[in-house]
């Protein structure tokens, strides 16, 4: 407002603070301001207020876990709380306390259903969103109980079998406890189920527990209330748990009067509790008599009103004509599948990067994410997907999703470009503006050319995030040309040739000017590696530079500029074989472990199988990986602990090991690890398609054995392209027009 601009706020604001003892705010943050460079937005209001909102309930947390060690608490804070335990963290000085170790959890769902509830590494389960959750326990006549989060030997899977299911076992002497949970629809609703096999070998009780907390901490439930038929819970008036038999026993209690867990052998059987500061518990017990298992089954109606009969398709049908893998190594195979699953859990009409914490829509990760969409074959929920991006771009073109990101109108140009290329289908009209527009944006964001080293480029800006204050950052530069060039093509298919020509004129000296910036950089670093901007020294934050060469291919395979910035990253930013994110992320990152495999594939560098396995050696035993990874717990440090982009990646470092594009030609093998190829005693082919790629629909066969056969058939947009065999261990071919199969010679 106008006011604002003359009224003495900052005046009376700087008077009160230092009035009352505190330092000065105003100057604090001019203070923090001069470590980045300046810029239009210091830090963008929406992750002002996921952070607010994230530390809040962290404050919540020191409130009450250390005051109360004697609760059961989700895995993570029995962890992280633990001196004797390698997650331990200190909490001093710490002034919320939050999860920094066990950032760890899997998503079950339908597909186009917008709830996903999330199942931590125990089992606990929170049915809906960042709300309260569901525990099981066993408490044994014989004082032998079983409480999960508590329990070393635990394992979890995630069955793929008719969909995702998390299945999650726990066994002590004499006891064993195995939860089931998925997402099914029936006629009237969207239901999460959690299915309970339990058996005590001397007698007990299965516990199911209403618990105020999630793996991110606090989750306030004021109220519960067990029916007269003894057959659901009331939650707070809304929510319902239902049971599918009567409810034994019963016990409630409040935050005064301490966890249920405490009282689980008393006579009382409370049907009711309420709690003033939001901690009540409640627990349905059911007999287990002396070895005789018990199967239950406890069903929660989800928010979402999807139901059997509007839903859009069941998993099969989503399923049915996705770009399937077939090879030799179950570990590869099994990551590959359930990363196919996650793509298509989080993408139910915008794409998400996970299902919970990043549970919101960023241009950045949407670009990535629709890529490995059409990769995998689900084009419809990648159109799905981009349909939704014009309404996101401001009057002058701006596509936005967080203020102050300049990426983010390259990234949209790319990916439109790229389903475009993919599906070989025209522009939709209703795209051409966009399209327009937002590469004009581009242009007219860049600086004036002022003889800096920063003139010509992109403004400062915070970029990705994780690559350090706000720079004039490579990252957003590189996106920005990719997007001009995106427009260029863009333009010359649809006939607009005066915009093509004058996209490709701002392309050009635009990238003549980052090419004098990294010029500029070589001499002052003695060597070509592309830093993070052009005045930082080479450090992590220099992984966004990368984009340069994956997934934009602004640059030849062997560029020298890439190739040390690659060098760089592995002998100074790696970690137990991964990209260690010294900035913010402070962990293992499994995405951009997958960019550098990237750019040594692209490179003919075998040294991209050791990364792609190296990571999938981080992943959960569910298959899944947390944006970042603590170095010596080797969970979840940061981040949504399902990072639907980490999968993404995986999915399509997949399918350019298989099959992709270089230029004009196809690239063909050019990833496999060579013990695939020579194996002998192999079972059965290695298959991989149906494969969009920009020349058409490819589908590949390899014969392993000591000369091994790969056969393809294309259906192709136009003629057959050039295509290119680059097998590790053997010699590279140009296949003839005609041919479709080739006999590999070894090296």
């Amino acid at each position: 407002m106008p006011w604002m601009k003359w009224l003495p706020w900052r005046f009376f604001v700087r008077k009160f603070a230092t009035a009352h003892g505190f330092l000065d705010p105003l100057a604090v943050m001019a203070r923090l301001q001069r470590f980045a460079e300046p810029s239009e937005v210091s830090e963008p209001i929406e992750l002002l207020r996921a952070g607010v909102i994230f530390h809040a309930r962290a404050l919540m947390n020191s409130k009450v876990i250390q005051h109360n060690l004697d609760w059961v608490w989700p895995y993570w804070i029995e962890r992280q709380f633990d001196p004797a335990d390698v997650s331990f963290i200190p909490r001093a000085f710490s002034i919320t306390h939050c999860n920094l170790s066990h950032r760890n959890w899997t998503a079950v769902g339908v597909p186009g259903s917008e709830e996903m509830p999330i199942v931590d590494p125990r089992g606990l389960l929170t049915p809906h969103y960042d709300g309260w959750s569901i525990d099981s326990w066993i408490i044994g006549d014989n004082g032998d109980d079983l409480f999960p989060s508590q329990h070393k030997q635990v394992t979890q899977e995630l069955d793929l079998t008719g969909g995702v299911a998390v299945v999650t076992e726990a066994q002590s002497d004499d006891a064993t406890l195995t939860s089931r949970v998925w997402a099914e629809l029936d006629e009237s609703n969207n239901n999460c189920l959690l299915r309970l096999q339990a058996q005590h070998n001397t007698g007990g009780w299965l516990v199911v527990a209403l618990r105020p907390c999630n793996p991110e901490g606090v989750a306030f439930i004021n109220k519960v209330t067990l029916a007269n038929d003894r057959h659901h819970w009331l939650i707070d008036g809304k929510d319902r748990i239902y049971f599918d038999r009567p409810v034994e026993r019963h016990h409630a209690s409040d935050y005064r009067k301490g966890d249920i867990a405490l009282y689980l052998r008393g006579e009382g059987n409370e049907n009711h509790a309420e709690c003033d500061v939001g901690m009540a518990t409640a627990a349905a017990l059911f007999r287990l008599e002396p070895g005789i298992p018990v199967d239950t089954q406890v069903k929660i109606p989800q928010h979402c009103k999807l139901t059997a009969k509007n839903a859009p398709a069941g998993w099969a049908q989503n399923l049915e004509e996705h770009c399937a893998m077939s090879v030799p190594d179950p570990q590869m195979q099994f990551l590959y599948d359930a990363a196919v699953r996650t793509l298509i859990l989080h993408s139910p009409y915008d794409v998400y990067p996970g299902p919970y914490t990043y549970k919101r829509f960023w241009f950045r990760d949407a670009a990535f994410m629709i890529q490995s969409l059409l990769h995998a074959g689900l084009l419809d929920r990648a159109e799905r997907a981009l349909e939704r991006f014009p309404s996101r771009q401001k009057r002058d073109g701006y596509f936005h999703s967080q203020d102050g990101e300049w990426d983010s109108n390259g990234e949209a140009l790319w990916i439109i470009d790229q389903y475009c290329r993919i599906t070989n289908s025209k522009l939709k009209p209703e795209w051409t503006d966009p399209v327009l527009r937002g590469a004009q944006w581009i242009h007219n964001k860049r600086m004036e050319k002022d003889g800096s080293l920063t003139g010509g480029l992109l403004p400062a800006g915070f970029s990705a995030e994780h690559l350090g204050p706000n720079d004039c950052y490579f990252w957003d530069d590189f996106w920005g040309i990719g997007g001009q060039l995106s427009a260029v093509a863009i333009c010359q298919r649809e006939g607009h040739v005066v915009d093509a020509d004058r996209f490709q004129h701002h392309a050009d000296d635009f990238m003549l000017t980052v090419d004098d910036a990294l010029q500029k950089c070589a001499e002052r670093l003695k060597r070509p590696a592309m830093p993070a901007s052009p005045k930082r020294r080479l450090d992590a934050g220099a992984i966004g530079s990368i984009a340069a060469g994956y997934p934009l291919k602004l640059y030849p395979e062997n560029d020298p500029r890439l190739l040390d910035l690659a060098e760089f990253l592995q002998e100074k930013c790696f970690v137990s074989g991964g990209f260690f994110q010294d900035m913010i992320h402070s962990g293992i990152n499994a995405y951009l472990t997958i960019h550098v495999a990237q750019v040594l594939l692209r490179a003919g560098d075998p040294r991209c199988i050791e990364l792609m396995r190296n990571v999938a050696n981080l992943a959960s035993p569910t298959g899944q990986w947390p944006e970042a990874i603590h170095p010596h717990s080797f969970g979840g440090c940061m981040g949504d602990g399902q990072h639907a982009w980490a999968a993404a990646e995986w999915v399509t470092m997949q399918r350019n090991c298989f099959v992709r594009e270089e230029g004009d030609s196809l690239i063909l093998a050019s990833g496999l690890p060579p013990e695939w190829l020579g194996d002998q005693n192999a079972e059965r082919p290695i298959r991989f398609g149906p494969a969009p790629t920009h020349f058409g629909t490819v589908w590949l066969e390899i014969i392993p054995g000591d000369r091994p056969k790969i056969s393809w058939r294309g259906k192709w947009h136009d003629k057959s392209p050039r295509i290119e065999v680059r097998a590790f261990g053997y010699q590279w071919e140009v296949a003839e027009s005609r041919v479709k199969t080739m006999e590999l010679q070894p090296n």
